[in-house]
């Protein structure tokens, strides 16, 4: 893999992977080049005896955009299941340090992470409802986070919100007053996180994530058939048309 094609990056420094979504030139959207090589970065953390944990992160104001929508024709709706899978299956505890956008299936990847800080750039919207589609895949890590009535607001309104909202409604574990405090955050997790045995840390972790993944198995494959039957449809193609030529999708009601 050339440098030039490397859309997520990955280090390892005092027992602290950090793997980091760097492709400001489409905003972090979901493509084939970032979901193959974030699962790659991610089996990388797992099998390395000396990583205690993991954090993601991202470059430019955009954590992720969601789905890359140039690719919509061609993309697997497992692929994103496997994704969160992952993360949530990883034996290590990881950490979503997002200070930038977070739209539709980037949910998908906050609500899999163990820990979430987002400081004040962060604002988030599932906006999936106005392009003809929903946000079927990842609603297997993203409904167990919310209350009930914040998931049927912002499930059906696609309204944005900010990192204050998102923590009072569960989806993020602080919200940080500045950018600075984002790293203090951080920091202080991977310190403490840094104490804990490998076995305790992986044991703790399966027990948060055991009714989350008890969704995965349940529903994950209805949910993905659900999810390519939307984005095969007539209004869906309406609606990624627009929103890719900036205009309004069909059905919007001026009022």
């Amino acid at each position: 893999m050339s440098p030039m094609s490397e859309v997520v990056r990955y280090r390892v420094d005092a027992a602290i992977a950090t793997i980091t979504l760097d492709s400001p030139a489409n905003r972090n959207a979901i493509s084939a080049a970032l979901t193959e090589q974030l699962a790659g970065r991610l089996s990388d953390a797992a099998g390395d005896p000396e990583v205690r944990a993991v954090v993601l992160t991202h470059t430019g104001g955009t954590f992720c955009a969601g789905a890359d929508l140039s690719e919509a024709g061609t993309a697997r709706p497992e692929v994103m299941i496997d994704l969160m899978r992952l993360i949530l299956e990883l034996p290590k505890p990881v950490i979503g340090r997002i200070d930038g956008h977070v739209r539709a299936g980037g949910f998908g990847f906050v609500g899999s992470c163990d820990l979430v800080v987002a400081g004040p750039a962060s604002t988030f919207a599932l906006t999936e409802v106005r392009i003809g589609v929903a946000p079927s895949m990842i609603s297997l890590a993203v409904l167990p986070r919310l209350t009930s009535r914040a998931a049927g607001r912002y499930f059906l309104t696609g309204e944005k919100f900010d990192a204050t909202t998102a923590e009072e409604i569960g989806l993020i574990t602080v919200a940080a007053t500045d950018s600075a405090t984002v790293d203090e955050v951080v920091a202080q997790w991977c310190g403490d996180l840094c104490k804990g045995s490998p076995q305790g840390l992986a044991a703790g972790k399966k027990l948060t994530t055991a009714a989350i993944l008890a969704g995965f198995d349940a529903d994950a494959q209805r949910l993905a058939s659900e999810s390519a039957a939307l984005f095969a449809s007539d209004e869906a193609r309406a609606g990624m048309m627009a929103f890719l030529n900036r205009q309004s999708p069909p059905w919007v009601v001026e009022r």
